[in-house]
């Protein structure tokens, strides 16, 4: 998709990861940002927000983002989205992204701390959610923000035991799940930390 492409070009993935691995931030690998957690193989990022943004014209509106991170999937989605919320349980990396963002100046980007599998009421509906931990389950919550019409991308332990991506579109009729290839990411988690 071009403009996730573009969005990708605009946003500095060295400036989200340690300075002893800088000389990595371009290749398409996973990296550990602390606390065992890490920022996702751009080719990840770009596939979940590819699928965010497919079948719609312009930018999405509202988005959720779980788990923040760093920040480097917030920043991509400011290009992508009217609005992003983004939310983040760990309260040191919480900081380490408002710290990594703040040069950046997007006025469109809101971090949250706190539990990400509550989602943020305040900010619903969302055109989109997308999420950077795998859980048994798509958290209730998600799919009760999600607006009709909206899409939920997230990677989701499915019955062998590993986690693959899945797209959630919620419809006037209700929801239609789609299952997709297999991906690795760190469990979903609730409460704070």
């Amino acid at each position: 998709d071009e403009r996730v492409l573009q969005a990708m070009g605009a946003v500095e993935r060295h400036r989200f990861v340690d300075t002893g691995l800088v000389n990595q931030a371009y290749e398409d690998t996973s990296l550990p940002i602390g606390l065992g957690q890490t920022i996702s193989k751009p080719g990840v990022v770009a596939r979940m927000l590819e699928l965010l943004c497919a079948g719609k014209t312009g930018r999405l509106g509202r988005v959720l983002d779980i788990g923040t991170g760093c920040g480097y999937q917030a920043a991509v989605l400011s290009h992508l989205a009217v609005e992003v919320y983004s939310m983040e349980r760990l309260r040191a990396l919480h900081e380490k992204a408002r710290n990594n963002l703040r040069a950046f100046r997007l006025p469109n980007v809101h971090l949250l701390f706190g539990d990400g599998m509550t989602g943020f009421p305040s900010g619903a509906p969302y055109a989109g959610i997308v999420a950077a931990a795998g859980g048994d389950a798509v958290p209730q919550a998600w799919l009760e923000q999600l607006a009709v019409g909206g899409r939920l991308v997230a990677p989701l332990v499915t019955a062998n035991g590993q986690q693959a991506l899945i797209v959630v579109d919620k419809t006037a009729q209700g929801l239609k799940q789609t299952v997709l290839e297999a991906v690795h990411f760190v469990p979903l988690k609730s409460g704070i930390d």
